[in-house]
């Protein structure tokens, strides 16, 4: 034995210290191989809708119906079902609806627990009991763990069980401990939650969505450019202050950075009101409908434009300061003849639609006035202070990446960078070139350099780099020719406003194409899988989500409320179990009061896109693959033990 495997041994006996204990590690360890894989959700785009978003994960996207069928079957009629099923979804709102209805409420307490102690045995049954014990709330531990461990072959302690139920309800514990069920049988029908990207912008509560994510027991997060503008923001990146507080403005959400975040904005608001005091501000009227009073919808609009201003001004800073990013196309405000109102982009001279420019030099167009550059320094500041603002993306570091390989499915927001023929793309990162694979790895590694890196001249280029991953055309979380946001709000012809997507997109149904993509990123072609989003999918003019056979599911079905007209639906979650993977495509939810009062289960269309031939056991995933490598340690340190080679312990 070499001296580097006996430490290790050494070191691995130190938790298995006797033969029976590393012994009855493995058979615990081959026993859980040979149970079914757990249920995992994918979604993306949530795009701040916290309400839609926590009803699937409330359901585990139609998961917990499935476990009451499979425990009731007929034995309960659909209306009881759908009934209880609320309750499990939002049980102290249904608790007291409940309550309110009923004649004899011990009665219903009873009635209640027994059928949501069915539905849990039924939620536990691909699980080990230490696992579901852990998922327990640990005040009401013991008693779950008795009602569950009732067998109808023990008749003598029905009056046991029935003896529980009555003495929790007669200490008043009934309530809470319907709700410690109820968390319990979400907690084991959804196992593992994937998350591919954009949970911030557009919607009003990313915050609200963030504070679940971080109390949610087994997730992963693959950074979406919506999310890494806002992780830049808070290391007081100019570029992406100025896009998430103008894009905050823009869809009436300055709340989230004021109310919830803590950010000062009195100085900008009191610059935007006085810097354009008399302008109409006619093309920066608000996105959606934000219901803001007519003085706070002035404001939102009059900070959009100041911002969209000072965001055109600093961006061409940050374009000279890292010319490697090849976006000096970008910088407009020179190209604008003032006299004319007329601009030209890409050799066509366009008129503008807002011709009001009070703070913009036509000499030296891309100085800040020293007002401006007072926000800023401000803003900086702010979003660099803020606690809550940090504490989120310190979790987007902790639980998040560019991209993840999980189970044969290859993880990214948007694309794998290519060229027209469909080969991976070379994109230039500080003056070096990367592709495929490389280029996710090293982009990471300034990313996370950008927050950590004991150099400040490093931690600045990854900072800048966020940004450029936010609207670059080589940037795999952007996957576009540019970000026309000069163009989408001063030029009326939709020409200058066409941003072309990366030939990924159009490449999608190439299988060699794709395959090359597995290939690059070390995976098997024939078993492998992209899931992706960022595009909506334009479900209600025909298009298919599924790509390539199933090789590619781009999952963006529009969670966002200002894309559901583009998609026609309220976006796709795609689950995988044990038996395959099923794409559901889901329906605007009113409300999370009204998912209550009416008893609305996840109103959604699914569709089987993938079927095993046989029941997927977690022998059969990368968790099963550790497993096996845990065992093989073990089954060394036993024979290890046998033979004297390393004394056992206590």
């Amino acid at each position: 034995m070499e001296v580097s495997e006996k430490r290790y041994l050494e070191l691995l006996a130190r938790s298995f210290p006797t033969t029976a204990k590393a012994a009855t590690e493995i058979v615990n360890l081959t026993a859980i191989l040979n149970l079914p894989k757990g249920t995992e959700v994918f979604a993306s785009d949530i795009h701040g809708e916290y309400e839609a978003f926590t009803h699937i994960l409330r359901n585990g996207s139609g998961t917990v119906k499935l476990k009451l069928e499979d425990a009731f079957g007929d034995a309960l009629s659909d209306s009881e079902k759908r009934s209880l099923a609320t309750l499990i979804f939002y049980p102290r709102e249904k608790m007291a609806i409940e309550l309110e209805r009923a004649s004899d409420a011990d009665a219903w307490y009873a009635e209640t627990l027994l059928r949501l102690v069915a539905v849990a045995k039924q939620a536990a049954g691909k699980y080990t009991r230490s696992k579901v014990r852990k998922a327990m709330a640990p005040d009401y531990a013991y008693i779950i763990e008795e009602l569950m461990t009732e067998s109808n072959l023990a008749v003598d302690k029905q009056a046991y069980y029935a003896a529980i139920i009555e003495a929790v309800i007669k200490c008043g514990q009934a309530p809470d401990l319907i709700e410690a069920m109820c968390m319990l049988i979400k907690r084991l029908s959804l196992d593992h939650l994937h998350l591919v990207g954009d949970i911030y912008d557009r919607g009003p509560a990313p915050h609200l969505i963030m504070d679940v994510l971080m109390r949610f027991h087994s997730l992963d997060i693959q950074w979406g450019n919506h999310d890494i503008v806002w992780m830049g923001a808070s290391l007081g990146q100019r570029g992406c202050i100025a896009h998430v507080v103008r894009n905050c403005a823009r869809y009436g959400n300055l709340s989230i950075l004021e109310d919830v975040y803590g950010i000062n904005i009195l100085p900008l608001a009191s610059f935007a009101l006085a810097a354009y005091a008399d302008d109409p501000c006619v093309a920066f009227g608000l996105k959606g409908n934000p219901q803001l009073s007519e003085k706070d919808h002035e404001l939102n609009v009059k900070i959009q434009k100041a911002m969209a201003i000072i965001q055109f001004k600093v961006e061409a800073h940050l374009i000279a300061a890292n010319p490697s990013f090849g976006l000096e196309e970008r910088n407009l405000l020179h190209r604008i003849d003032f006299e004319k109102g007329t601009v030209v982009v890409d050799g066509v001279e366009y008129e503008l639609i807002d011709k009001v420019f009070p703070t913009v030099d036509p000499n030296d167009p891309y100085k800040l006035t020293d007002e401006e550059e007072e926000v800023m320094s401000r803003l900086e500041l702010a979003f660099k202070g803020s606690e809550k603002l940090q504490r989120h993306m310190r979790f987007f570091l902790e639980a998040g990446s560019l991209y993840k390989i999980s189970n044969g499915s290859l993880l990214f927001h948007a694309c794998a960078p290519l060229n027209d023929d469909g080969t991976l793309k070379e994109v230039d990162v500080f003056g070096r070139k990367y592709k495929g694979k490389a280029l996710y790895d090293v982009l990471e590694s300034y990313v996370r350099a950008g927050f950590f890196d004991p150099d400040p001249a490093v931690r600045k280029r990854g900072q800048d780099l966020m940004w450029w991953l936010w609207l670059g055309e080589g940037s795999p979380l952007f996957a576009k020719s540019k970000m026309a946001t000069f163009e989408l709000y001063l030029i009326a012809d939709k020409a200058a406003r066409k941003e072309v997507k990366n030939p990924f997109y159009t490449l999608l149904e190439d299988e060699r194409v794709v395959n090359g993509i597995f290939e690059d990123f070390g995976m098997d072609p024939a078993t492998s899988r992209i899931v992706c989003g960022h595009v909506p999918v334009k479900v209600k003019d025909g298009e298919d989500p599924v790509k390539c056979g199933g090789k590619v599911l781009c999952i963006d079905g529009g969670f966002s409320r200002a894309y559901q007209p583009t998609t026609g639906i309220a976006g796709f979650t795609l689950i995988s179990n044990s038996y395959g993977f099923i794409l559901a495509a889901h329906e605007p939810l009113e409300s999370a009061q009204a998912a209550v009062e009416g008893e609305l289960d996840i109103h959604s269309s699914q569709r089987v896109v993938e079927k095993v031939s046989a029941r997927t056991l977690v022998a059969d995933t990368d968790t099963g693959a550790q497993l096996k490598e845990q065992i093989a340690d073990l089954e060394k340190l036993l024979e290890a033990y046998r033979q004297g080679i390393i004394p056992q312990g206590v």
